[in-house]
């Protein structure tokens, strides 16, 4: 039994996946939640919808094992809080608790722009899945 099957019997109902769009990004990522200061992360409303779909979006209250960028299991984390938000409207608080760079809301404003150009969704009023986690379990 490889050690995500664990996991998923410890933690049933549990989604595994990666931060980011790339093995550096999930990597760096995946060291801030590790560090304590990533408490949350974003994604666009195409992209939850779509995962949604296939029965592989988080929702309140779920367990979410976090993969690094060669998909081994890193931690657990579990999701507390979502909210629906326009890309303009993210305030500098909820910027730090992404934990990024120097926790500036122009700092998540430049990398979070960048991100959903690679998706092809950005734009200034595009609504986003903003979402508050706790840290479960590092493994």
């Amino acid at each position: 039994m490889t050690k995500l099957e664990e996991l998923k019997n410890i933690y049933p109902g549990a989604l595994a996946w990666q931060f980011g769009d790339s093995p550096e990004l999930a990597d760096e990522l995946v060291q801030l939640v590790l560090s304590g200061s990533k408490t949350a992360t974003c994604s666009s409303i195409a992209s939850f919808q779509h995962e949604h779909e296939r029965g592989e979006a988080p929702c309140v209250g779920s367990y979410n094992i976090i993969l690094n960028g060669t998909g081994e299991p890193m931690c657990v984390i579990r999701t507390l809080r979502m909210q629906i938000i326009r890309f303009n409207q993210v305030t500098s608080e909820l910027a730090s608790k992404e934990g990024e760079g120097d926790l500036s809301l122009e700092y998540w404003n430049e990398g979070h722009k960048r991100y959903f150009e690679r998706e092809g969704t950005y734009s200034e009023e595009m609504e986003l899945v903003f979402e508050e986690f706790e840290l479960t379990e590092i493994l």
